[in-house]
């Protein structure tokens, strides 16, 4: 959130006191001559001297004497002064509320195991939350869990429901696994395939797939992976390389590889149902968001 320079007005209408004004009495309080404090506040004297003599005219009392060059707060100078920062502490104040209820009601933190179920959390909330955003991070279940209960996390997406009576889940989606082969491949024609069958192959795989990671490593444990942690990177691969790589019905890849083949993975470890959590009695946000992707 931007606040500008603008003035802002305090007390009544007939009262013309400017925060601005209030700032220029702490500052010549605190250096103790027009011009230095003119210098800390980058305006000219002649300036800070017409807004002090308005702030005077409007109280209807002077604030300082001169002694010398310098001025001196009277009796009425220390009274306004004390008022005034204690004006400024509570506009201060006000302002880092607001921008902390900004912060909170545009920003929901989500832990989840897989990417697929976070793109279709965002799709969703964005039908009817527009205002809102997620920031993400990848965790293994546990964690992302423990977040929720902590309220480190304000949302959770797992493999499994809720284990915590004060933590609300729902399904949110399910994901199953399929594996893109050349077409000239002996498993190309196959219905499905087990894994088994694909043990001891090279697969191209995207470093950023959550727990899937773990489970390639699991089931293929004669495999050999070529890893890329750059989206871009991986994506031009699948196109110019004939290593098998792994891909799911999620619609975010619905594309069909031109000149593979796209066979289903029929082992159990190839579907995941994945859960949305909330804590009971979180962020009113957080809940709404639950709520409407539940009902969907």
């Amino acid at each position: 959130m931007s606040w500008g320079a603008n003035r802002h007005r305090c007390g009544t209408e007939e009262l013309g006191v400017e925060l601005e004004q209030l700032r220029q009495l702490d500052a010549i309080a605190r250096e103790g001559t027009m011009s230095a404090a003119a210098r800390v506040l980058h305006i000219s004297q002649p300036a800070l001297s017409r807004s002090l003599g308005r702030l005077e005219t409007e109280l209807g009392l002077r604030l300082f004497d001169r002694a010398g060059r310098r001025l001196v707060l009277n009796d009425a100078g220390r009274v306004a002064l004390e008022h005034a920062r204690q004006l400024l502490r509570d506009e201060q104040a006000m302002r880092g509320a607001l921008e902390d209820l900004v912060r909170r009601t545009r920003a929901l933190r989500v832990g989840t195991v897989a990417p697929a179920p976070l793109w279709r959390l965002t799709a969703l909330m964005t039908e009817r939350f527009p205002e809102l955003v997620l920031t993400s991070r990848m965790l293994p279940e546990d964690e992302v869990e423990a977040g929720v209960l902590s309220g480190g996390a304000d949302l959770g997406i797992t493999l499994h429901p809720a284990a915590q009576p004060v933590t609300r889940s729902c399904l949110l989606m399910v994901e199953n696994l399929s594996v893109v082969l050349p077409v000239g491949h002996p498993l190309a024609t196959r219905p499905s395939v087990g894994t088994a069958e694909l043990d001891g192959e090279t697969f191209l795989l995207f470093e950023g797939i959550g727990f899937w990671r773990g489970l390639c490593d699991e089931h293929f444990p004669n495999s050999e992976f070529v890893v890329q942690e750059d989206r871009a990177v991986f994506e031009q691969l699948t196109r110019s390389s004939s290593l098998p790589y792994f891909v799911t019905d999620a619609p975010f890849f619905a594309a069909r590889p031109l000149g593979r083949a796209v066979v289903p993975i029929h082992d159990a470890m190839a579907r995941a149902a994945f859960h949305l959590l909330v804590r009971a009695g979180g962020r009113r946000e957080a809940v709404d968001v639950f709520e409407w992707v539940c009902d969907r």
